[in-house]
């Protein structure tokens, strides 16, 4: 039995079988044991492979590049942001990086409706309530929410996944869509989402509910503060499922405490894991989940298996089946 051509170090032990199976027809498999995964296993067992399915949010650096040595010539990701790796350096070096950024946008555009439909609705705040054996029921206008209904809808990002929750959206008899992006979108699917580009603050003056879906830069870094909080509707509602550091906490808690905006719902906080004693849990209208938006099984899977043949493209020299750059 001939030695398979390609050794390829798995940096995750719970990797879905879907992308082992693709990875282990031609390629030699390490795997990273630890869970959560040790830094210092990896930087061991990477030591000469010739890919690397990087499959967590740990920094993708030059510190794992050097361990790796010279002969590394392809690495995936399995997620759609990379903002924990360093591309400029895997740029330098010219080692293809590849990512999975469309086939989670389903699901987290689910989620992002879920979030929406849960802050907007209080039912944070209800189930508070029934926890502390507290119904109010017999007031007319006990735990009153926003309507999706005929509301305008701005976008802060307006690309695959943004795109995705406006079209779910439709299904909700929604008034308007807005979006703030660098780049116009292409008028047809504006025409068919009902969508319009506007400035920034344009954005916040008018959306009933404000998504942001933009990758992290460091233009968007701390965006949405208190002169933007101050911008929005009092009844508005907040909801992030793009990255933790796109908002100032401090002044998201200091908006939502004094009412300035109406609720708020994040998939994604600063930092993560957020420590259980943070101000930002005492709030009633905040519903917070755990960076959950793409964990369906399904979602995970087919993660697994584009990161797996990118890694495979790399390795034989052709372009990845989605490139990062």
């Amino acid at each position: 039995m001939s030695a398979k051509p390609f050794k390829v170090l798995i940096t995750h032990p719970e990797v879905p079988q879907s992308g082992i199976d693709i990875l282990k027809e031609n390629c030699e498999l390490i795997q990273v044991q630890s869970l959560p995964p040790s830094r210092a296993e990896i930087l061991e067992k990477i030591k000469g492979v010739d890919g690397v399915f990087w499959g967590g949010h740990s920094p993708l650096n030059a510190e794992i590049l050097d361990a790796a040595g010279p002969q590394l010539k392809s690495i995936s990701t399995m997620s759609a942001g990379i903002d924990y790796v360093d591309v400029e350096e895997l740029k330098r070096r010219k080692i293809p990086l590849g990512h999975t950024p469309t086939v989670l946008n389903t699901a987290v555009a689910d989620l992002a409706v879920g979030l929406l439909i849960a802050a907007g609705r209080r039912f944070h705040e209800g189930r508070k309530k029934i926890d502390s054996n507290n119904w109010e029921n017999y007031h007319l206008n006990w735990l009153l929410g926003q309507d999706v209904r005929d509301s305008v809808v701005g976008f802060f990002g307006f690309g695959g996944i943004g795109q995705a929750i406006a079209k779910r959206l439709s299904g909700f008899d929604i008034d308007q869509v807005l979006y703030t992006t660098r780049r116009r979108i292409d008028r047809e699917t504006e025409k068919e989402l009902n969508a319009k580009k506007v400035e920034f603050d344009e954005l916040l003056a008018k959306s009933d509910f404000v998504v942001i879906a933009s990758p992290l830069t460091p233009a968007t870094k701390g965006i949405f503060n208190t002169t933007a909080f101050n911008k929005m509707k009092r009844n508005a509602v907040l909801v992030n499922i793009a990255r933790g550091p796109i908002v100032n906490q401090d002044d998201l808690y200091e908006a939502l405490k004094s009412n300035r905006i109406f609720a708020a719902g994040l998939d994604v906080v600063d930092p993560e894991p957020l420590p259980p004693n943070n101000k930002l849990l005492t709030l009633d209208n905040l519903v917070i989940l755990p960076h959950i938006g793409s964990a369906t099984t399904r979602t995970r899977s087919d993660m697994a298996t584009i990161a797996a043949h990118n890694v495979l493209r790399g390795l034989v020299g052709e372009r990845m089946l989605s490139p990062a750059y």
